[in-house]
C-alpha cells in the first residue's frame, strides 16, 4: 500500500484490532517441528507481493523464479496510483507476460484507478465509468490468462467516502453488479479492511449474502506486527462465515507486514509460519516504499537479505509439516517434507541468543542425517547479500525419530534455515516436481494415497476463454542445458484417450496423450522430451490457455520427473 504520513496516523487509529510490538522472547526456546504431520501442499502461499512488478521486466526473472511466486496484487489498467509520489506503474496487463513467464497469478486492485492515497472519490458516474473501462480492457487482453479476481475496493474501513459515496457494502454490491453485467466469469475479492474487525466483517459479508454478491476471496490486511493475531482472526472468520451460511471461502491476505518488519527476515519468517498454519490460500508483501521489487526483495537486481529467506520457501516441496512455536511472539518457522527426496526444510527466526529446532517424525530418513544450517541478514532494501552464510553442516545421530538442533548466537532481525536429509543417496538435483506444488490456474488440488506424496491436481477442466482456462505450470531447475526427457505422473478415468498441450519458457506447443488409466486418482505414467536451459524453467500443462486450441478430454496431474 503506499502510505504517508497521514495514511498511517488515519490506518492505526481506525484499526482497532491491530496490536503494537510485543518484544521477542528470551532465548533458550525451542521450536519443535513434527515432519511426520503434514497438514498441507507446499504452495508457496505467502511469496506475493503489493505491486511486485513494475513495466519493463522489473525485477528481473532471474530474481523471481527463485520464491516461486503465488499470488500478486497489482493496479489496474489505465493505473493512476502514484505510490509514495512515484510515477503511476505496475499495470496488471502490462506486467501480465512477465507474472506468465514466472507462475504468478494477478489480482486487479480498482481504485488504484485514482491516483491519490487515501482515495479521492468523485461521483459515482465516474466510479462506474472507470469501471466499465477497466473491464472493457481486461476483456480485450485476451493473450492474458493470469488475472484471478477483481478487487473492489482497499482498506475501505477508512479510505470509503462515506459521505460522498454512501455505505460501503451498498457500494460494494453496485459495484460487483456492475462488473457482472460486463464480466460473468472473473472471481471478485474483498472487503480488503485495513485490519480484522469482527463487527465490520458480519455486516459486510450479511449485505453480500443478501444480494448474492458474496466475494469469491476473501481479503482482509495483517499489519502492524499483528502476526500473533492471525490464527485468532483466522478462526474468527470461518465461524463468522458458517454461521451466515456461506461455504468457505479462500482467504487472501493481501498485505502482510508493518514499515519495519517487511525488509526484517526474522519477523517475514514469523509472519509466513502463521499465514501457513492458519491455511491462507494466499499472501502478498505489504508495499511501503519502491514498487518492482517485490518490496525490498532485490536491488538493482540483486537479491538482499531478505530475498534468500524466499528463496528457501521456494526450495520447499512435498507437504508443509506441522510446527509449534513456544508462543505466539517470538522464534516461529514454517517447514515442509519431501517423501521423494526424504528432505525436510525449516525456516526460522525472530528470536534472539541461543535456541533450538526439534524434528520428530524422522523415521523415513534412517539411522542418521546430514543437517545444513544457515543464515541471512537483515539488509534492508538497499543492500545487496549474494549468498547465506553457512553456519555448520553435520553428521546428526537419530534416536526414536528425532533430533534437536542446537542454534547459538541467534539475532532476532535474521531468518535461518535448517535442511535435514540423508546421508547418502541424495539426488544432485530435484527431479520429481509434484502437480499439487506447481502454480494451479483454474483446476484444484487434492489429496489421495495413492498419488505421490499424497496429492495431485485435478479438475483440469477449462478451454476456449483467458479468464477461466486450466493449466499448471511447474517451475524446475535443472544443471545443464539439453533434452530431458520427463515422466508424467497422470489419471484418466474417461474411457478415452486425453490429451493436454505442453510448453515450456513460453515457447511452441505440442500435444501429450494420456490413455485411460484404472479410474480417476488411478494412475499411470506416459513419457515425452522437453528441451530446457540451465537453471530455471516453466513447464505448462494445459486444457486451455492462450495460442492453444485446446486439449481433449479430461485428465488429472501428479507429478513431472525430469531425467
Amino acid at each position: 500500500m503506499s502510505r504517508r504520513a497521514l495514511g498511517i496516523a488515519v490506518a492505526v487509529a481506525m484499526s482497532a484490532a491491530l496490536l503494537s510490538a510485543l518484544p521477542a522472547q528470551a532465548a533458550g526456546h525451542t521450536l519443535v517441528v513434527n515432519v511426520a504431520a503434514p497438514f498441507r501442499p507446499v504452495t508457496h502461499a505467502a511469496s506475493g507481493g503489493l505491486y511486485a512488478l513494475a513495466e519493463n521486466n522489473r525485477p528481473a526473472d532471474s530474481t523471481l523464479l527463485p520464491i516461486k511466486m503465488h499470488t500478486l496484487t497489482q493496479p489496474p489498467p489505465g493505473v493512476g496510483q502514484r505510490p509514495n509520489g512515484q510515477p503511476p506503474g505496475g499495470d496488471a496487463l502490462l506486467v501480465a507476460p512477465q507474472a506468465d513467464r514466472v507462475g504468478a497469478a494477478q489480482v486487479i486492485r480498482m481504485p488504484d484507478i485514482y491516483p491519490n492515497f487515501p482515495y479521492q472519490w468523485v461521483s459515482w458516474d465516474d466510479w462506474l465509468s472507470k469501471v466499465d473501462t477497466m473491464v472493457s480492457r481486461r476483456l480485450a487482453a485476451t493473450s492474458v490468462s493470469n488475472v484471478v479476481a477483481w478487487e473492489i475496493w482497499n482498506e475501505p474501513d477508512w479510505t470509503w467516502n462515506t459521505a460522498a459515496a454512501g455505505d460501503f457494502n451498498a457500494g460494494w454490491t453496485r459495484t460487483v453488479q456492475r462488473i457482472r453485467t460486463r464480466d460473468t466469469t472473473t472471481p471478485v475479492a474483498g472487503p480488503g479492511y485495513a485490519g480484522w474487525d469482527a463487527n465490520r466483517m458480519r455486516a459486510f459479508l450479511t449485505n453480500a449474502r443478501n444480494t448474492n454478491t458474496v466475494p469469491d476471496l476473501v481479503i482482509w490486511h495483517e499489519l502492524n506486527h499483528s502476526s500473533a493475531s492471525i490464527a485468532g482472526n483466522v478462526a474468527a472468520y470461518r465461524s463468522l462465515e458458517s454461521s451466515l451460511g456461506i461455504s468457505p471461502r479462500p482467504i487472501f491476505i493481501n498485505e502482510y507486514a508493518w514499515t519495519d518488519e517487511v525488509d526484517v527476515p526474522g519477523r517475514v519468517a514469523n509472519y509466513i509460519a502463521k499465514l501457513e498454519r492458519a491455511n491462507v490460500w494466499a499472501a502478498d508483501r505489504a508495499f511501503w516504499f519502491e514498487y518492482g521489487t517485490v518490496n525490498g526483495l532485490t536491488v538493482n537486481n540483486q537479491p538482499t537479505g531478505t530475498w534468500w529467506l524466499y528463496k528457501w520457501y521456494g526450495d520447499m516441496a512435498g507437504r508443509m509439516v506441522t510446527t509449534t512455536p513456544p508462543a505466539q511472539t517470538g522464534i516461529d518457522g514454517f517447514a515442509s517434507y519431501d517423501a521423494t527426496r526424504r528432505r525436510v526444510d525449516v525456516v526460522f527466526g525472530d528470536e534472539s541468543g541461543t535456541n533450538s529446532v526439534q524434528l520428530t517424525g524422522l523415521g523415513a530418513l534412517g539411522s542418521s542425517v546430514r543437517v545444513t544450517l544457515e543464515s541471512t541478514p537483515s539488509s534492508g532494501r538497499f543492500t545487496a547479500v549474494t549468498a547465506p552464510t553457512t553456519i555448520s553442516n553435520t553428521t546428526v545421530t537419530v534416536a526414536n525419530g528425532q533430533i534437536t538442533v542446537p542454534v547459538p548466537n541467534m539475532s532476532a532481525t535474521s531468518a535461518y534455515h535448517l535442511v535435514v536429509q540423508p546421508t547418502s543417496g541424495v539426488p544432485a538435483f530435484q527431479q520429481r516436481y509434484e502437480a499439487e506444488n506447481a502454480s494451479v490456474f483454474r483446476a484444484q488440488r487434492l489429496t489421495n494415497s495413492t498419488a505421490s506424496n499424497g496429492g495431485y491436481v485435478g479438475r483440469i477442466d477449462n478451454a476456449g476463454d483467458p479468464r477461466s482456462d486450466s493449466y499448471v505450470d511447474f517451475i524446475v531447475n535443472v544443471p545443464t542445458a539439453r533434452a530431458y526427457t520427463m515422466a508424467i505422473g497422470y489419471a484418466n478415468g474417461t474411457g478415452a484417450t486425453a490429451t493436454h498441450g505442453l510448453a515450456s519458457n513460453g515457447g511452441g506447443w505440442s500435444t501429450v496423450s494420456y490413455p485411460p488409466t484404472a479410474g480417476w486418482a488411478q494412475f499411470g505414467t506416459v513419457s515425452t522430451t522437453v528441451n530446457l536451459r540451465a537453471g530455471y524453467n516453466v513447464i505448462r500443462l494445459a486444457k486451455g490457455a492462450p495460442f492453444f486450441n485446446g486439449a481433449t478430454g479430461f485428465a488429472e496431474l501428479d507429478y513431472i520427473q525430469l531425467t
